[in-house]
C-alpha cells in the first residue's frame, strides 16, 4: 500500500486503521530534536538533588542514563515508531531555586530517514519519571508540569521552533568530566 492517509494523517490508511509509515523511499538527512520537561517540586528536594543527599544516590546521573536508554529504546515503547540509529542522545538539567524547579533538555541526532522527535521527547519523560522515583521517599507530590517539544531540524519539513519556547540557560551537560554535573550535583 501506498502512501495514502485518511485526513492528512500519515499513521493512518485510507480504511482507518493505524499503519507504519514507509520511509523507504525518502533521503537519509542530518536530523535533530530537542525536548524539555520541568518538574516543580518542593526547595528541599531540589536542595537534596542539588546537594547529592538523596538515598537512593546520584538521582541526576541516573535520569540522564534512564533519558538516554529510553532514547534507543522509543520504537519498542510507541508501536509506529521506525527504529533509527541515533548518534548522540544529550541530556542535561538546570534548577531554578527560585521557582523550584528542575529542567531536563535533551538534544537527539540521527542521520535516518525520519525524525528523532519522539526519541527526544520519550528520553526527557522518562528522565523526568526517573527522578520523581528517586525523591518519592522524600516528596511524593512532585510535578511534571511540562513536556515538550522546543525544536527539530532536518527532513523535508526542515526546522522548526517552538514559539514561546523560554531563552535556554546553561545546563549541566552529560559530557563526562564535567564535575559537579557528572557527580549528579547542579551548578
Amino acid at each position: 500500500m501506498g502512501e495514502a492517509s485518511v485526513r492528512g494523517l500519515s499513521h493512518l490508511t485510507a480504511e482507518g486503521e493505524a499503519r507504519m509509515v514507509d520511509v523507504s523511499t525518502k533521503a537519509e538527512t542530518a536530523r535533530e530534536a530537542v525536548a524539555r520537561a520541568v518538574l516543580v517540586l518542593k526547595p528541599a528536594t531540589l536542595a537534596a538533588i542539588r546537594g547529592g543527599q538523596v538515598k537512593k544516590g546520584d538521582v541526576l546521573g541516573v535520569a540522564r542514563t534512564a533519558g538516554i536508554l529510553a532514547a534507543k529504546r522509543t520504537p519498542d515503547l510507541i508501536p509506529l515508531c521506525h527504529p533509527l540509529r541515533l548518534t548522540v542522545v544529550d541530556v542535561a538539567f538546570a534548577a531554578d531555586r527560585r521557582a523550584s524547579t528542575l529542567t531536563i533538555e535533551t538534544r537527539v541526532r540521527t542521520v535516518d530517514k525520519t525524525g528523532v522527535e519522539m526519541e527526544a521527547l520519550t528520553a526527557a519523560a522518562v528522565a523526568a519519571l526517573t527522578v520523581y522515583d528517586m525523591v518519592k521517599a522524600i516528596e511524593k507530590g512532585v510535578t511534571i508540569a511540562e513536556l515538550g517539544l522546543l525544536e527539530k531540524s532536518g527532513g523535508k519539513s526542515g526546522r522548526w521552533v517552538r514559539a514561546a519556547a523560554r531563552p535556554r540557560r546553561a545546563l549541566a551537560r552529560s559530557a563526562p568530566g564535567r564535575g559537579a554535573a557528572r557527580r549528579g550535583r547542579l551548578p
